[in-house]
Formats: C-alpha cells, structure tokens, sequence
C-alpha cells in the first residue's frame, strides 16, 4: 500500500498548444485550418475548435443555485377554459403563470381574451396569487397592467407580498407596430406615470421589460439582440429617473425577457453577456450593481409545423441553456403551438421538461456551471464587445427611439436575417425535421379547437416593423402545398428515382435525394434495388406513373449508362430529367441525352423545389 496519489497522465507527455496544433496539421495534410475548424457566428465572432481553461468571473451576479421558476402561459381566449388548464398546470408543478392577453404579439394569434376585472378573476379563479409569480406579456397597449391591479385590489391582497412583473415594453411594442403612438417623449412620460402609479399602489415591480423576442423573431444575432436590450434599458432609465424615480429604484423596475434557442454555446454566452453587460450600465450610472432578472422563453423562431415531435427537442436543449445560463424564470412553448393552441397534454410535456431536467439532472443545483469554461468565457467576452460597440452605435444614433424612427436598427437586423435565411434554403444551416430528414407525409398532433385569429400587419406605420418569422416557415410552405396537391388530386406529387447500379454504388446519392425531395413534401418512387440496363429503367419508369425522373448512381455509372438511361426515361415521357450529383465533364454529354439539371448539396432548396413543383403542377397555398 502507498499514499502516494496516482496520477492517470504519468506515462503520457504534457499537453500543450503548440504539440496540438502539429498533431491536428497532421491529420489536415495541407487544409486550411480556418476553413475546416473555426467556425463563425451571425456576428462574425470566431468559434475555435479548442480553448484553454480560462478563469472564473467572481464578479458574475445571476441566480444563485436553486431551481428557477417554471412559467406556463395563460393564453386560451376563454376565461374558463384558460382557468381550467392554468389549474392542471399548477398542480403540476408551475409556480408561475405568464397572462399572455388576445392583442400580443406573444399570443400567435390566440391569447385570453380578459379585458375586464371580472373576465380576469374567471380565468384566475382559485389561483392564490400569493403562492406563485405572475408575469404579463407585452401588449400594444400595456392597460392588462391595471386589469390586474383591479384584480389584486378586489381580492383584498398585499400589493408589495406579490411578486408580479407587469411587461410594459413601449418600445418594443412600437418596434413591432411600426410607429410610436405619440412623440417618444410623451410615450415615455405615460410609461413612467403607469410604473408610479403601480408602485403608490404596493407593487414593488418590476414593471416594465425588455423583451428581446421581437428583435429574435424578425431575425437579429445575438450580439444585435445584447445591444438592443442595452439600448432600450438606457432609454427606460433615463425615462424613470426623468419621472423622479432615483436610479436605483429605475433599474429595479426592470426586467429581461430573452428568447433561447437550441444553440448551445451561443445561447449560455448570451445569457451570460447580458449580465455582465447591464452590470457595467449599472457601474457607469453609479450603482452597485445587482443581479438583472431573466425570464427566458423558448424561441418562436426555432419552434416548427413538420415533425412537431423535435420541437420537444430543441426545447430540452433550449431548456438546459437558459437552466444553466441562470435564467431566474423559464417558459417552454409547448411543441404543439406552431400548429394550433397546444392541449393539455403538449403543456404537460412543456413543463415535465423542466421538473426533469431540474429534479433529475440537477441543472439548478450550481450557480454559473459554465464559468471557467474557456470556450464559454471567450464567447461571453467576445459577445460583451460586439454588443457594447453596436449599443454606442444606436446611442450615437440618438438612442433606440431615435434610430427605429430612422431604420436603422431595422436594416442591420435584416440583413442578418437574409444571410441567415440563405444559409438555411442551401441548408448550411439545417433544421430538423423541416430541412433534413422530414417525413413526407407529416402525423399532425392534436391542438385544441380553437381557430387562431389572422394577425394583420401593421398599417399606418411610420418606420418599418419588425415582423416575426419562423426560420422552417419557407419549407414548411413548400409541404404544405404538397400535401394540399395530394388532397386535390389523390396522390402525393412524386418523382422517379433511376438508381443506377448495385445498391451499394447508388444508394448513398438515392437516399439523398428521397430525403431532398421530402423536404418538398415530395415521395421518391423506385422499383427494385438498382438498374444496370437503360431500358428497364425506362420501363420502369413508364409504370410509376410519374413524369419526372431523377438518375442516381456513382460517376462511373453515370459515364457507361447515364445518357443510354436519360434517353430511355425520355422515350418513355419523362417532362425532366434531373441528375443526383454534379455533371463534370460528362454535362454536355448528358444534357444532350435529355438531362435537363442536377440536383446537389449547397444549391438553394427552396428555389430548386419551387422550381420542381411548379414542374409538377403543384399550387402555392
């Protein structure tokens, strides 16, 4: 026996960068290393393959550890029925509601339809506000605010023993309406006398919210939305302490509102980020800084109609980020709500996600688990200082009133959102489910019946709104008029798979082709397992009914009987001939046979589907 500890590395070498980076030159032979391993966020920010373990910030302030609270979303039109499924999901184990009222933008075209004290109280009855948190999503409005209060008032209860974030956001609101609804100086003057107002009554707050869904949604990066919310808490500050509210009773008065998708990194740097970012505002105005309160929620820009079931999975992931990321309060959209207003049984997976993760993956037991992590810490940091230079541009732009008025914020987001949306249609960037490897005929979960109502889009507007866009929205569009074909006419459109050659040698570029044509809503069709004469190709093709046809093979098929086939699909009245792959050399040959264009990786999948359903006689709905 020995005390001497024993050490797993002795016999191996030191790690050390420098021996790293040969071994990984290695293994490149002569690639670019940049171009193969360092990949680069929305905001240009560098992404390494490997970082060395970095410090732990001690001056990070977030939610210590403990779990955060589960919100649920009362936003049924009826009253009663809201009521009974806010119920369940207490019993199930919320310990907040979010009151997500008909008229916001949070509401996807549903929303409780509460516009008096008494409709409130039916929705909320046997609610004890006093036991759980309330949370009000943003309306254009902000009137909730005093429904609610009325409510409080009725009730007998302590304003100041209630913990209720009221979700007054006028200029978020105003981002989304496309105008201000006066001169922001008199909007900021309503705002502040709502938020004094609620606090004579007890309300201890916080009373207005930066909600940073409408800049996720039209399509910002994570640096844009870091800055925004920046920009506007500046703005609200400057408006309370205009109202004669001391600074430290301003910043008390505000919340977060930050959306978190399935994007790991990105997503615990950008919680981390807006902590220690609206820590350095509170140091610049003379305040000891306190820890800001997040509500996070799932984002709507991620969330899908096809293969409902993966939202559960960007969800979890989701969930762990903002669990990890410290957010103090946390709502899943429940996986179902891209397709309808979600029963109870999608609400009931939107918060077992949570108790799981919380009670036993132990998400909650460590405050900051990421700090120290040196990939984390170097995105926190290099996230910390794209935000703070694109928050003194709109501050040198006359604040964030001033520059939405003058577009400017709008046209740095949309060009973001384009570059996005053009890596997603060349599925750069892929989306499960919708982009790679949807189903071709989607199962349709259950909603509740009840019709959404259309959300018009702004008029009047004085600037441009920021429009709210799920990312799969193009390809599920491309789907959904599929399956409306398949209804008008009986079948699925189809095209014909000429699958040269044995299986082994086809079926890479087959199986890539049937799953891009069921990104189209579109069913791959094929006899037997490969063809090696041309003329039981076309024969075959003849019997599938289809009248397009798609040669798949390796590229020395393709060279002995890739234009013998083509010719044979055309004598049998193939419309057109697509090629699985790139022509190379063979293209003019082949074109003359009757191929007519190829399909491979890095094309735009919605021009390239737009294309074909147009070929097949499929009709946008």
């Amino acid at each position: 026996m020995t005390d001497t500890p024993f050490q797993l590395a002795a016999d191996f070498a030191p790690a050390d960068a420098a021996r790293w980076r040969s071994l990984v030159d290695a293994a490149l032979k002569g690639a670019d290393f940049d171009r193969r391993l360092v990949s680069r966020t929305a905001d240009g920010i560098a992404i390494q393959p490997l970082y060395p373990r970095a410090p732990r910030d001690a001056a990070m302030l977030g939610r210590p550890a403990g779990p955060w609270r589960i919100a649920q979303r009362v936003d049924h039109p009826d009253p009663k029925a809201a009521n009974a499924l806010a119920l369940d999901d207490l019993t199930g184990g919320a310990d907040m509601l979010t009151l997500t009222f008909a008229g916001s933008a949070a509401a996807r075209g549903f929303g409780l339809a509460a516009p008096t004290v008494d409709a409130l109280d039916a929705a909320l009855a046997a609610v004890n506000l006093d036991m759980i948190a309330i949370r009000l999503d943003p309306t254009p409005d902000g009137q909730q605010a005093e429904i609610v209060a009325g409510l409080v008032s009725r009730r007998g209860l302590s304003a100041a023993g209630l913990q209720i974030d009221f979700g007054l956001d006028p200029v978020g609101q105003a981002a989304l309406a496309g105008c201000f609804p006066a001169p922001w100086a008199e909007v900021a003057a309503g705002s502040a006398a709502t938020v004094q107002k609620l606090a004579a009554q007890g309300f201890t707050g916080p009373f207005l919210t930066l909600d940073l869904r409408p800049a996720d949604e039209a399509g910002s990066s994570e640096a844009q939305d870091l800055a925004i919310a920046l920009s506007t808490g500046i703005a609200y500050l400057r408006m309370l302490e205009a109202a004669g509210l001391t600074l430290d009773a301003a910043r008390r008065a505000i919340s977060f509102t930050v959306p978190v998708d399935a994007d790991q990194l990105l997503g615990l740097a950008k919680l981390r980020a807006l902590r220690r970012l609206w820590q350095r505002i509170e140091t610049a105005s003379g305040l000891a800084p306190l820890p800001a309160r997040i509500h996070a929620e799932t984002s709507w820009r991620m969330a899908t109609r096809r293969d409902a079931a993966v939202n559960m999975l960007r969800a979890t992931m989701a969930c762990f980020v903002a669990g990890i990321g410290g957010a103090d309060s946390l709502t899943i959209l429940p996986h179902t709500l891209a397709l309808g207003l979600p029963d109870g049984a999608a609400r009931r997976i939107a918060r077992n996600i949570q108790h799981v993760l919380i009670e036993e993956s132990h998400l909650a037991r460590v405050a900051d688990p990421a700090a120290g992590s040196g990939a984390i810490e170097a995105l926190t940091g290099d996230l910390m200082e794209k935000a703070w230079g694109l928050m003194q541009d709109i501050e040198r732009e006359g604040g964030i009133a001033a520059a939405l008025e003058a577009g400017k914020v709008q046209a740095r987001i949309a060009a973001t959102a384009d570059a996005r949306a053009a890596d997603i249609a060349r599925r750069k960037l892929a989306i499960t489910g919708t982009s790679e490897f949807p189903p071709v005929a989607d199962v349709m979960p259950r909603v509740l019946d009840v019709a959404a109502k259309s959300v018009a889009a702004p008029s009047g507007t004085a600037f441009a709104p920021l429009i709210s866009r799920r990312l799969a929205a193009p390809f599920e569009a491309l789907a959904e008029a599929a399956t409306a074909h398949a209804h008008r006419t009986g079948a699925r459109p189809k095209v014909f798979l000429a699958s040269l050659g044995p299986l082994a040698e086809h079926s890479a570029r087959s199986l890539w082709i049937a799953n891009l044509l069921a990104v189209g809503g579109i069913e791959a069709v094929s006899e037997g397992e490969g063809f090696t004469a041309s003329g039981d190709a076309g024969a075959a093709f003849a019997r599938s009914g289809a009248t397009v046809a798609c040669l798949c093979g390796s590229d020395t098929t393709y060279g002995e009987i890739g234009e013998a086939t083509a010719m044979a699909l055309v004598n049998a009245g193939a419309r057109k001939i697509y090629l699985a792959g790139r022509p190379g050399a063979l293209e003019a040959a082949l074109t003359a046979a009757g191929v007519t264009g190829h399909l491979a990786a890095g094309q735009d999948v919605v021009a390239v589907m737009s294309a074909l359903h147009e070929v097949l006689d499929v009709r946008p709905v």
